[in-house]
């Protein structure tokens, strides 16, 4: 039989961690068991209709059915322009520092290729969500992690770093509104961060994903409106969470223009750009009413109310985040986190995700997403009052 030797690269790579989790689910429910999934963040509401409007009426013009520009179409930068403008007050060229991505996932897996050679550094917070480390394996690098402690709000401390990784590290991830450990960065950590990439000549990568799902009040900043922050950072953001359009693949990248054009020029060889019609659709959703989004944060806080007064019922100790619609959540027993997240899926049917998929430093906990309706997390709350 054929068995190619595969590179040593994706020897390299550990299992991506959704992949196995949606194998036990599969397998779970092949045997008739009524899973309740609080593992993956994928939202469970629609994408609002007006934009799913904007795609239909963009898919019957068969303009839209060619190749895309790898760029973007013009009118969708500008929205992104004009979005940035509104919610951060930060000012960004549409033609040299936007480039809209097929989901920022693959922006952020890619843009090590366009600065890391054999022997380079990325740091990436541990835990963190996987891309980082898996884009750096792909284009030949070296991770090295800064652990995030609850003692130090799940923030990283830079001052920490050896001095021979900074000379060697080329790129920085950050990822506040954080998955998975649903903290948030106040404007002083940031301003410590472009000090600190300033003085090492490190390019910051900031994803904020989340930005938008926040509670209590709390509004997510962006990199970018640090003052210096534009010389070395790119930022990126996704319409996946905030419109619920995961399934659409549509973000972007913004930022310095140097930074752009290097992933814009990384991209140019691999894809050819976002279905035009979704691109429409996206320019509706940037362009849209706020009142969904607005409904959609009380959705999740609620969900989030539910959740964490019912495990503190059981006895567990759980925060309660500003952001995200995930709750990071301190095991409650001796079990690792793979443990305990199998314990679950056998006696109560209960998907988590361990902790340690995301990290080294994640060990010790599971992320729970609120992308359920409140019937099933009461449901799970039942569940494990039987187990506990």
């Amino acid at each position: 039989m054929f068995n190619p030797e595969r590179s040593k690269k994706l020897k390299l790579l550990p299992p991506y961690l959704f992949l196995e989790i949606d194998k036990a689910k599969r397998e779970a429910r092949s045997k008739g068991k009524d899973i309740i999934d609080l593992g993956i963040g994928d939202p469970d509401q629609p994408t609002p209709k007006y934009i799913i409007e904007a795609l239909y009426q963009a898919a019957l013009d068969p303009v839209n059915h060619r190749y895309a520009l790898d760029q973007g179409i013009p009118a969708l930068r500008r929205a992104i322009a004009g979005w940035y403008k509104r919610r951060f007050s930060v000012s960004l060229n549409p033609d040299t520092e936007i480039l809209p991505l097929v989901g920022s996932k693959e922006g952020i897996a890619h843009l090590p290729s366009a600065f890391l050679d054999n022997g380079d550094y990325s740091l990436v917070p541990d835990p963190c969500y996987p891309p980082y480390k898996g884009g750096t394996i792909l284009a030949g690098g070296k991770f090295y992690p800064l652990p995030l402690h609850e003692s130090n709000s799940f923030l990283p401390d830079v001052k920490e770093i050896p001095a021979n990784i900074c000379r060697k590290a080329k790129l920085l991830f950050l990822n506040y509104p954080n998955n998975p450990t649903a903290s948030v960065a106040p404007l002083e950590f940031y301003r410590g961060i472009v000090k600190f990439a300033k003085k090492n000549k490190i390019i910051v990568v900031s994803d904020l994903a989340y930005s938008e799902i926040a509670y209590d009040g709390y509004r997510s900043a962006s990199f970018l409106e640090i003052e210096g922050a534009k010389d070395l950072a790119i930022e990126f953001h996704s319409l996946s969470k905030t419109y619920n359009m995961t399934g659409w693949r549509i973000g972007f990248a913004c930022g310095n223009s140097q930074l752009i054009s290097a992933l814009t020029k990384v991209k140019s060889n691999i894809d050819s750009g976002i279905f035009s019609a979704i691109q429409l659709a996206g320019i509706a959703a940037l362009e849209g009413p706020d009142e969904h989004i607005r409904n959609m944060c009380i959705l999740y806080q609620k969900r989030r109310d539910l959740l964490t007064s019912g495990l503190r019922s059981l006895g567990w100790q759980v925060n309660s985040p500003k952001a995200t619609f995930y709750v990071w959540i301190k095991i409650p027993t001796k079990l690792d986190s793979i443990k305990f997240s199998n314990l679950l899926l056998k006696k109560a049917d209960i998907v988590v995700t361990p902790g340690v998929g995301f990290g080294r430093f994640g060990e010790g906990f599971i992320r729970i997403a609120l992308t359920v309706p409140e019937p099933r997390i009461k449901e799970a709350i039942e569940r494990l009052k039987k187990i506990v």
